[in-house]
């Protein structure tokens, strides 16, 4: 039986279609699972099976987290990793995280959902790179439809250890064989290629410091043989560069290429020294960028030139990155940090609010190589956030309240919609507990701590 939603009478509407339009005193129409109509609410149905009053909100499409390590909520804040550069912070790490298991991914993923979705995220690609103990992708998979997120489940992998001249311990990689195994297996259990599919499966080797060429090359020929997309993570800081150079006499760029990973089905984490070569060939090819400022700050790698990535047509989302490199995981202050960034870095004109928020939403779902998200207009996905405009804030800051959600604090989201559904209602979350998701989080993390040997307090 169809189900109707109206969203009526909002302050504004930001729809990031094509002209850009921001409707005052607008309103959203749904039928199941798809925008049906959107504009001014003259134009509009006035009812339906159910109806959400805006009139105190800016309505926006559904924010696209482009790169997460939602596993690593778990170890937020080690005292240990606190001031290193990411070499030297993945060394202090890889032995706590040694000590995974299936029940910690299955809870770090649902507080790291729960922080996105708060936060007005509605799609986000989660990158799972280390498989210890008895953990599988499908303890992400899992929770993801518990909470009701659209989801692009990232089976990461790491090949290459210490004692063959990577960075991770041995204790934490597989065999490449099995790799390949497994990762077909996903994709032919759970991926949906569909418009409007609620999870995909991305195929995503860790980094080339964790991975070998062959791993690189066969991830990418088993990705086009099932039309899927492919991930990983490349010149992410100086180290990062030095390494390609010495181990592969390449630039990352140029590996990446060698290797296949150029394309509108690729997109590579963080680029923050992506080289001016780098920049041409991935706008000529399509290949796009997951930009994660507040990680790329944490870590001191540097100030990724989006400006320049995007005059020359790369396609670039944001990533709020792992939680043990940002700390927090807030979509909409993840925007705001983009805009300040790039600010610091190339001047107080180097982004606006609106394009902060354009990368947020249109720039995501370009990356994750989608067309039916990232925009409110009839056919796309009923995924749309509400962010209520009276609150201490936003006080002061309404003679343009759609830059006020860049600018000021970032704020929680009152409502937000996901395929339809409601998935947060007047600020709470209505598809998991979200007290027992702490609680539970908290002792897990804890007995991560213990069986690595730290000493949480």
């Amino acid at each position: 039986m169809t189900k109707t939603l109206l969203i009526k009478n909002a302050r504004v509407v930001v729809t990031m279609d094509e002209q850009r339009r921001e409707i005052a005193d607008g309103g959203v129409f749904i039928r199941d699972n798809v925008i049906a109509q959107v504009g001014p609410m003259a134009e509009l149905p006035q009812t339906a099976d159910e109806v959400i009053d805006a009139s105190r909100h800016v309505v926006l499409p559904g924010l696209v987290n482009t790169h997460h390590h939602m596993y690593q909520s778990l170890t937020r804040v080690i005292p240990a990793a606190q001031n290193g550069e990411l070499f030297d912070w993945l060394t202090n790490l890889y032995p706590i995280w040694s000590h995974l298991t299936a029940e910690m991914v299955h809870a770090s993923t649902l507080t790291a959902m729960s922080e996105l979705i708060l936060s007005g995220c509605t799609t986000s690609s989660d990158h799972l790179y280390i498989y210890p103990n008895d953990c599988r992708l499908e303890d992400s998979i899992e929770a993801a439809r518990e909470i009701g997120m659209r989801f692009h489940a990232a089976r990461g992998a790491m090949s290459v250890g210490q004692s063959k001249g990577g960075l991770p311990p041995d204790c934490v990689v597989e065999e490449e064989g099995a790799i390949l195994r497994d990762t077909q297996r996903l994709i032919e259990t759970y991926h949906d290629a569909g418009r409007y599919a609620m999870q995909r499966i991305v195929v995503a080797p860790c980094s080339p410091f964790s991975v070998s060429r062959d791993l690189m090359k066969e991830s990418a020929a088993l990705a086009r043989s099932h039309g899927v997309s492919l991930h990983t993570h490349l010149a992410e800081n100086l180290n990062d560069i030095a390494y390609s150079r010495e181990k592969f006499k390449m630039t990352p760029a140029q590996y990446a290429e060698d290797c296949g990973w150029v394309g509108h089905d690729v997109w590579h984490a963080h680029c923050v020294q992506l080289d001016e070569h780098g920049i041409q060939l991935f706008g000529r090819t399509g290949t796009g960028v997951a930009h994660c400022p507040c990680s790329n700050m944490r870590l001191a790698s540097g100030i990724a030139p989006i400006g320049k990535m995007r005059a020359h047509g790369v396609p670039v989302g944001l990533g709020v990155d792992g939680c043990a490199s940002n700390d927090a995981g807030h979509m909409l202050g993840e925007a705001r940090q983009a805009m300040l960034l790039q600010r610091v870095g190339f001047g107080p004109d180097a982004m606006t609010a609106r394009q902060a928020l354009e990368l947020a939403t249109l720039g995501g779902a370009k990356v994750l190589n989608r067309d039916d998200i990232g925009a409110l207009k009839p056919g796309m996905a009923a995924d749309i956030v509400l962010f209520q405009l009276d609150q201490i804030g936003f006080a002061g800051a309404l003679h343009d309240p759609v830059a006020a959600l860049v600018f000021c604090t970032p704020s929680h989201v009152s409502h937000s919609i996901i395929n339809g559904k409601v998935v947060v209602r007047d600020g709470q979350l209505q598809t998991v507990d979200l007290p027992l998701v702490i609680e539970r989080h908290n002792r897990l993390a804890r007995q991560l701590a213990l069986a690595a040997g730290s000493r949480p307090a």
